[in-house]
């Protein structure tokens, strides 16, 4: 993620005309990201994934329910992998990612999140070999309350790190933002333990699938409603498309959910339909920020209108 600062920076004086929203020489007001949706993209979901299925893992192993834990405990730490592996993707080496852990900042969100990836990774591994193998059961038990413990900023620590960059569709959001990324994480550790967990123990799974689902779209929803003209993003293009599609998905996953408690195949059905509205939303997420970053007029409006508020 080393082009996320550059993606932070305005570009200077804009120079602007109300018509045209035209910076000098042609150059755009801010530096667009540059990362590629698929790493990135999918490190904000394999994240959100993580972390709630940590919390998931250490209510199954508190309550009795072995096979929600382990669940939990696998897809926390397969989230992990992949979500680390796309990040170092992006980097373009792991050596970068290692850098990142040379200094701590308390205000640098990446520093922070750096640090948390590095104390939480190694917890949900030992986690899972531990439950897996039947080997260090004690310390396996503890490194699954330790993960859950980490788990609920692993799942929200990525809000705060976009949002606080200047690419408008994020940052304009950063009130509601990481209760939409807790929602959609909710959801989506709720479908793996719909799909993976024996029937009989998914209950709280069941109950996480609603919650999540209703805290993803109303607080989405709550959020472009707040964003005004800056929210278009939001409702245009392949954003505005993912968006649509994990409403959608969420509400139905989590209505199969409730309705599916003795049929196999549907409740697995309802945890797929949920994982993929949690894919939907942090995709269509990214999406907007992209296209927000292109057109001048969602930085350039804004900085006006608050501008207009000071001087008034």
């Amino acid at each position: 993620m080393s082009t996320m600062r550059t993606a932070g920076t305005a570009m200077g004086a804009t120079g602007t005309r109300p018509e045209g929203f035209a910076s000098y020489y042609g150059r755009p007001v801010l530096k667009a990201p540059t990362w590629r949706p698929l790493n990135i993209g999918g490190y904000l979901y394999l994240g959100g994934l993580a972390g709630a299925s940590s919390v998931f893992a250490a209510g199954g192993q508190a309550t009795g329910r072995p096979g929600l834990a382990r669940a939990g405990k696998v897809a926390a730490l397969t989230g992990i992998t992949l979500s680390l592996a796309a990040l170092v993707e992006d980097l373009g080496r792991p050596g970068r990612f290692l850098h990142m852990l040379r200094v701590f900042k308390p205000t640098s969100p990446m520093s922070v999140g750096s640090w948390l990836l590095a104390g939480y990774a190694p917890l949900v591994a030992l986690s899972a070999y531990a439950d897996l193998t039947g080997r260090l059961p004690l310390l396996g038990k503890a490194a699954c309350y330790g993960s859950a413990a980490l788990g609920p900023a692993v799942t929200t620590y990525t809000a705060v790190l976009i949002s606080d960059t200047a690419v408008p569709a994020w940052h304009e959001g950063h009130r509601e933002m990481p209760f939409l990324f807790a929602g959609s994480a909710a959801t989506t550790a709720a479908g793996a333990a719909l799909i993976a967990a024996p029937p009989a123990e998914t209950a709280p799974a069941r109950r996480a699938a609603v919650f999540g689902a209703a805290l993803e779209v109303l607080a989405g929803r709550l959020m472009r409603h707040r964003m005004g003209m800056v929210a278009e993003p939001y409702h245009r293009g392949r954003a505005g498309m993912l968006i649509r599609a994990g409403e959608i998905l969420a509400v139905t996953g989590a209505a199969a959910a409730v309705l599916s408690t003795r049929s196999r195949p549907a409740t697995a059905l309802s945890g797929a339909a949920l994982m993929a509205a949690a894919a939907c939303t942090r995709f269509g997420i990214f999406a907007a920020g992209s296209a927000s970053a292109t057109d001048p007029k969602y930085t350039v409006v804004p900085q006006r209108a608050r501008l207009a508020r000071a001087g008034g």
